[in-house]
């Protein structure tokens, strides 16, 4: 990947927005990111994990990618990926599985995320081998964070400010551990759980040393073509998933104001990537895209044995990617993502972005 000028980015911001450029005096504090979650985030992590069933190293995966099927979950490039670029930050982020992963390759941050996995330990089961966020914590603390120390030759927790920490997870908490049947709660007790779970792990990861935090909303799962072909009544999405997922994203949103009195020093931002889709599933002609309800790659159906999501190995794959909204049966297309992380990075709406953007955080 090239490596732009380090005085100056421009970010040219979707619908003929003006370009924002960082300049000197602004110039981004950020040396590389730390990456927790599920599949959304996940750089290739499942590749190297046995027995897992959520494993995209298969075309038409990274059809569009620089380097093919690298695990992405998208024909491209994912969010992490866009906002690293966006950062100027010198290469991909690269995942903690890979056993080429260490030495100097740590040195601009290491991607922990797995597609399959929750906030929850029990999440993902249906996906095989899966590493929930409390096991990516500890990979972060008992691997990484030693070895970062060594790399930089000074205490790894005292440099940990000028990273970002991106924590996307959440989705597969309800899709693949709630609406199972697996709790005898309601969605609201289970939502206050998550919402406890996620703030004590975020509290851990600033007892590491994490002062900036990226926190992303979890998508419009109900609209996704996985959801809406299980429900054909849905009418175009499926409500209680959307229900589910904006009641996490509400609390998650306030979480970044009510946990900084416990984190001093920190700064949390939301991302809210679930208005930024839903907007372009509702208005896809404006946006540029013309097919917001159907997968770019040909599925394996639930009644051919499949989940409904993932594509099928070496089947049929659209031609104008770049105007489809979901890839699979639940991920976004690189289309999508590129849209995603331009508002998270420079975005001044806080119903998208909250309280600030990503752009802005890089410079404290």
């Amino acid at each position: 990947m090239s490596q732009r000028p380090l005085f100056c980015l421009c970010l040219f911001a979707v619908f003929a927005a003006p370009s924002i450029c960082l300049t000197p005096k602004q110039e981004s504090k950020i040396r590389g990111m730390f990456v927790f979650g599920s599949s959304l985030v996940d750089n290739g992590n499942n590749n190297f994990i046995q027995n897992s069933l959520a494993k995209v190293d298969y075309f038409p995966y990274g059809i569009d990618f620089p380097l093919g099927p690298s695990g992405r979950f998208t024909n491209g490039k994912n969010v992490i990926d866009i906002l690293g670029q966006r950062l100027n930050l010198p290469t991909y982020i690269p995942p903690f599985n890979d056993p080429s992963t260490k030495g100097s390759k740590i040195v601009n941050g290491v991607n922990y995320a797995s597609g399959g996995s929750g906030i929850l330990d029990n999440t993902g089961a249906l996906a095989g081998n899966v590493i929930g966020l409390n096991q990516q914590i500890r990979n972060f603390e008992e691997v990484t964070l030693p070895e970062l120390g060594m790399q930089l030759g000074e205490r790894s927790t005292g440099i940990l400010s000028q990273f970002l920490f991106v924590v996307g997870s959440g989705g597969n908490d309800y899709s693949l551990n709630y609406f199972l049947g697996n709790n005898n709660v309601s969605v609201e007790a289970f939502t206050a759980n998550l919402m406890t779970t996620l703030s004590n792990q975020l509290k851990r990861l600033y007892g590491l040393g994490a002062r900036k935090f990226v926190l992303m909303a979890i998508n419009p799962n109900g609209c996704s073509p996985m959801a809406t072909a299980r429900d054909p009544t849905s009418n175009g999405c499926v409500q209680s998933l959307n229900r589910a997922a904006h009641m996490f994203n509400a609390q998650l949103k306030d979480l970044v104001v009510s946990i900084r009195p416990q984190m001093p020093g920190s700064n949390l931002i939301f991302v809210n990537s679930y208005k930024i889709i839903r907007d372009i599933i509702r208005f896809p002609i404006s946006r540029g895209f013309n097919n917001a309800s159907n997968s770019c790659c040909e599925v394996t159906k639930i009644s051919e044995g499949g989940t409904g999501i993932l594509c099928k190995r070496g089947g049929t794959v659209c031609a104008n990617r770049s105007e489809y909204v979901f890839f699979d049966g639940l991920h976004p297309t690189e289309a999508v993502n590129v849209v995603i992380a331009a508002k998270a990075f420079a975005s001044y709406l806080k119903a998208e972005v909250y309280p600030f953007n990503v752009k802005k955080l890089s410079e404290i």
